[in-house]
């Protein structure tokens, strides 16, 4: 079976619709796209999908959305790419930046505030559910729970940057299969797979091409913010966020701790409580949920505005972190599509992934413990009411399944009937 380019107006109108509907995290947006484009419309096959996702999970960024961007270049060439993961990404982005400023200009008024304070532990739950759930997957030997915990110390105590635990975890992969060590499982390894047949030779001026045009793409935005507006905390964002995107291997959980140590503690752009927000409102828009990158430069700029007022300066912030933050995404999928066969069967990139899905759980552990910390022991003193609503939700996560978005509001609810018990007593 080939796939089958659909008219590209109906290929425009179903990757819109994704983005407005892609609730529930990778895992339900990757089987929605299964289930609409493999079973129902037969636009592309199930080999095919299957071996693009285990491109995409070999990949740093939101998978689901490198997925999108791969299926539209498969349809449609470049064009049909960049419609594709961008879709994807644009509805929960116009969301997310409305919910930033309500977050900003509201978040800490009245009943607003009572929602967020009820949202933040049901967070922490789902950080902490994240953690078992791939601790379960992927955790299958000594030495990759081994790995794991070293990466949680290595951030927790020993205060490593996150790049550098990730970067040593990729090592440690790389060098065990180069010595045909099968000290990791990959969760998603392709295991009989047929091999396609390669019908998209590229050319050899391919990637110079592809790595001129992403320079391009990032340094004239980029500058142009630089001139026009000065570097301070522009040129924070664009250096943070693009870092990010280059080591975020294991989902947006497994980047957030770098994140929001740089955004925190480092530059001071938002409060601990303002970032587990962040987290709560991109958990319950569509689209990825490394979108939340955008909610932190929104208040990048909002904290810092400069010459420019609140406003612009959020919106300013969050165009240009959505920029920095997606555009090493079509870079990776439009530099490797061409190469797919040879990556995902590659023993080496197979025992790299591995290694680091591994150490990603130590990763999102520190996460939990980041969040926990500012959330149920405030000030150092337990909150009964946070533990109460962290402790509902995890048990609705883990033991019920409960998708997430009913979680975030049910915590939301609980905030908001805690607040209103308090005011009547």
């Amino acid at each position: 079976m080939t796939d089958t380019p659909p008219p590209f107006g109906a290929f425009c109108l179903y990757w819109l619709r994704l983005g407005l509907t892609s609730f529930g995290g990778p895992a339900g947006q990757i089987a929605m796209m299964q289930s609409e484009l493999v079973e129902r419309r037969r636009w592309i096959d199930q080999t095919r999908f299957l071996h693009a996702l285990n491109f995409c999970l070999l990949l740093p960024g939101p998978e689901a959305q490198q997925l999108a961007t791969y299926v539209g270049w498969r349809l449609h060439g470049m064009r049909g790419g960049v419609v594709a993961g961008g879709l994807f990404v644009l509805p929960g982005a116009l969301i997310l930046l409305g919910l930033s400023w309500l977050a900003a200009a509201h978040g800490d008024i009245g009943l607003v505030g009572a929602v967020f304070d009820g949202i933040k532990p049901a967070v922490v739950a789902i950080v902490l559910a994240a953690v078992w759930r791939m601790g379960r997957r992927t955790l299958k030997g000594p030495a990759a729970v081994a790995l794991a915990a070293a990466a949680f110390l290595g951030l927790s105590v020993l205060g490593l940057p996150f790049p550098l635990v990730i970067g040593a975890a990729a090592a440690v992969g790389g060098a065990a299969a180069w010595r045909g060590k099968d000290w990791f499982t990959h969760p998603h390894a392709p295991a009989g797979m047929a091999a396609l047949p390669t019908d998209r030779e590229p050319k050899p001026m391919r990637l110079p091409v592809l790595a001129l045009l992403f320079v391009l793409l990032w340094a004239v935005p980029v500058g142009a913010v630089l001139l026009v507006f000065g570097s301070d905390p522009w040129l924070g964002i664009a250096a943070l966020f693009t870092k990010a995107a280059f080591v975020t291997f294991g989902g947006a959980y497994a980047v957030l701790p770098y994140i929001a140590q740089q955004a925190v503690e480092v530059r001071g752009w938002l409060s601990p409580h303002a970032m587990v927000d962040g987290l709560a409102l991109a958990e319950t828009t569509p689209g990825p949920l490394i979108l939340v990158t955008q909610y932190v430069g929104f208040f990048a700029g909002w904290n810092h505005p400069g010459a420019l007022s609140p406003l612009w300066a959020g919106v300013l912030g969050a165009a240009l972190t959505t920029h920095v933050t997606f555009l090493p995404c079509f870079l990776f999928i439009f530099a490797g599509a061409p190469y797919v066969e040879r990556l995902i069967h590659n023993r080496m990139a197979a025992g790299t992934l591995a290694a680091i899905a591994a150490a990603v759980v130590g990763v999102i552990l520190n996460l939990g413990v980041y969040l926990g910390l500012a959330v149920l022991l405030p000030g150092g003193q337990a909150d009964a009411g946070a533990w109460a609503i962290m402790l509902a939700a995890l048990y609705a996560l883990v033991r019920r399944g409960i998708a997430i978005h009913w979680v975030v509001l049910a915590g939301a609810a609980a905030g908001l009937i805690q607040t209103l018990a308090a005011a009547t007593l």
